[in-house]
C-alpha cells in the first residue's frame, strides 16, 4: 500500500470515528433521552436510600421521611388556621 493510499485510509477512518463520535453526542444532547436519563437516575438515587445493599426496606430511612412530610402537613394546616 503506498503512503497516499494509506493516508487516505486513515483519514477515512478518522471520518468514520468521528461520525460516530457527532451521532452519539447528538443522541445524548436529545431533551427526551436527557430526561430519561435524569428519570434512571432519580429512581436509581431513590432505589438506593429506602433499600439496602440486599433489597430489603430501610424502614427508619422511610419512617423518618413520612413523619417529616406529616410534620410539614401539619405546620401548614396551624399556620393556615391562624390567619
Amino acid at each position: 500500500m503506498s503512503d497516499t493510499a494509506r493516508i487516505e485510509a486513515d483519514i477515512e477512518a478518522a471520518r468514520k470515528r468521528l461520525e460516530v463520535t457527532v451521532n452519539e453526542l447528538a443522541y445524548r444532547a436529545q431533551p427526551k433521552v436527557i430526561v430519561q436519563r435524569q428519570v434512571r437516575s432519580l429512581k436509581l438515587r431513590f432505589d438506593e436510600a429506602t433499600h439496602t445493599p440486599d433489597g430489603e426496606l430501610r424502614v427508619e430511612r422511610v419512617g423518618a421521611v413520612v413523619a417529616a412530610a406529616v410534620a410539614a402537613i401539619v405546620l401548614i394546616a396551624v399556620v393556615r388556621r391562624r390567619r
